[in-house]
């Protein structure tokens, strides 16, 4: 009996000993990676160069990143999305932003990440070309397999990244971060969403009603309201140099069916549309008699501001993805138009399914604001909303309810669309910075002990900070 303790006792030494070897040998260092940032980044697998961009103080990749068509099943296809680069530091933290539309290719930076001076991933909305499958099976363009796109460039940048991830967008950007935040609660240490619309119940847009009722100056409003109702009243004349526009550009009107649906379409975007991309001050610019304008003042204000080319087939067809969203999932807003006669209008807003091709079959999913909503009411943690006090598409907007938690919902003053956390009251602003401070890991001591001295950590740069001023047309957000 004893022998045969003894040779178990043996025996377990034994295989101990080759235990604790096999971890020594296991442990010992591999052959050292790449070290150069482009070349760890091009070591993931599926990420490939498209060219990189020089900028002083950075690096700058634009890629293409292999994703599945569906994620569910993910065997059954791929395509390259892609995505951009900012590289400052792995040391620093990451700002992930998208726009939900295309990315831009030339080097940006979201306000977020001059807060943070980190580095910033950018990303293009699936189905956006060239991020688009190829066929394009369109029943696989929803938020869900969106934030999963998102999700695995952050698993497959993350160990690059190592430190803290905000996610950030603005618009349609803003609701992409948070949809990605309500699907994938962990990835991320904060998000930034700015001038996210939230349209809950589809068929009540009532809130925009009373936006449009008080939004600005009564003399503001009457003066755009004016120009609005004198290009439907001029609609035989204005339509005539619509289709002398059309023909000398080649534009056509197969999607919307025609020539007059558009036109309206463009009228009816007006007023949002000032109100969406200008400010107070920019009432001056519009015609303040409108009745005795001539049709060239008419034509110029309406095209400055909602832009003839919106709704022919070539303005359309880089935003098919969005309408397809926006009849699907999203919604879309609809407005009445009381200073208006009803004999001058013959369409109204118009939905979604008149802005994509009939080729491609839609269809509405009442559910899937209303979860996301809910989500961000019980659940939201680390999130601020920011939006501008004369944008109507804050009208209906993300709230928080009782569960959320270290979660905010601020207004700019006066500002448009372009509302930024710069924009907010000094107690908001400095309260918001450093809560994106805190969430990406960097607040100095100073910020801890007292949040109104938080300031952005990296310095302003005219070229890097300058917003985008490419604007889409209204009624996008």
């Amino acid at each position: 009996m004893r022998k045969a303790l003894r040779w178990l006792l043996a025996l377990a030494v034994f295989i101990g000993t080759l235990s604790t070897a096999g971890a020594a040998t296991a442990a010992q260092p591999s052959q050292p990676g790449p070290t150069d940032i482009k070349d760890r980044l091009l070591a993931i697998p599926g990420m490939s160069l498209v060219q990189e961009k020089p900028y002083p103080g950075y690096r700058y990749f634009v890629l293409d990143y292999t994703q599945p068509v569906d994620h569910r099943h993910p065997d059954r296809g791929t395509f390259q999305q892609r995505i951009t680069v900012l590289h400052k530091d792995t040391s620093r933290p990451t700002v992930f932003y998208t726009s939900g539309y295309n990315v831009s290719t030339n080097p940006s930076r979201s306000e977020p990440a001059r807060i943070v001076d980190g580095n910033q991933v950018s990303l293009e909305y699936r189905f956006f070309t060239p991020s688009r499958p190829d066929p394009a099976d369109w029943s696989k363009l929803d938020i869900w397999q969106a934030a999963s796109d998102q999700h695995r460039v952050f698993e497959a940048l993350k160990p690059v990244y190592s430190a803290n991830w905000l996610a950030t967008g603005g618009s349609k950007g803003g609701m992409t971060a948070t949809y990605y935040k309500r699907f994938y609660p962990h990835d991320m240490n904060g998000v930034v969403a700015y001038v996210a619309p939230n349209d809950v119940v589809n068929n009540e847009d009532s809130a925009y009603d009373r936006f449009f009722a008080k939004v600005g100056t009564q003399e503001c409003r009457d003066r755009l309201n004016a120009v609005q109702r004198e290009a439907l009243v001029r609609r035989g004349p204005l339509e005539k140099k619509y289709a002398q526009y059309a023909a000398d550009h080649g534009y056509t009107f197969a999607t919307t069916g025609s020539l007059d649906k558009a036109y309206e379409a463009v009228v009816l975007d007006y007023v949002w549309g000032f109100w969406q991309y200008s400010l107070l001050k920019d009432c001056d610019s519009v015609p303040a008699d409108a009745p005795h304008a001539t049709d060239q003042a008419i034509w110029d204000s309406v095209d400055t501001i909602s832009g003839f080319v919106a709704y022919t087939d070539q303005g359309l067809e880089q935003y098919t993805p969005y309408y397809y969203q926006a009849g699907t999932q999203l919604g879309a807003p609809t407005i009445r138009f009381p200073r208006i006669e009803h004999k001058l209008i013959r369409y109204g807003y118009q939905p979604p399914r008149t802005f994509v091709p009939r080729s491609i079959p839609m269809r509405f999913h009442p559910g899937a604001m209303r979860d996301v909503d809910t989500w961000v009411r019980h659940h939201a943690r680390h999130m601020l909303f920011v939006y501008g006090q004369n944008d109507p598409w804050g009208s209906e907007r993300f709230r928080l309810g009782a569960g959320a938690r270290d979660a905010y919902v601020f207004t700019a003053p006066g500002m448009n669309h372009g509302a930024n956390v710069a924009g907010l009251v000094p107690e908001q602003n400095a309260l918001a910075t450093a809560r994106i401070l805190e969430w990406a890991g960097v607040a100095p001591a100073a910020v801890e002990a007292d949040p109104s001295v938080a300031k952005p950590l990296g310095r302003y740069d005219a070229k890097l900070d300058v917003r985008d001023v490419e604007r889409e047309p209204a009624l996008r957000p």
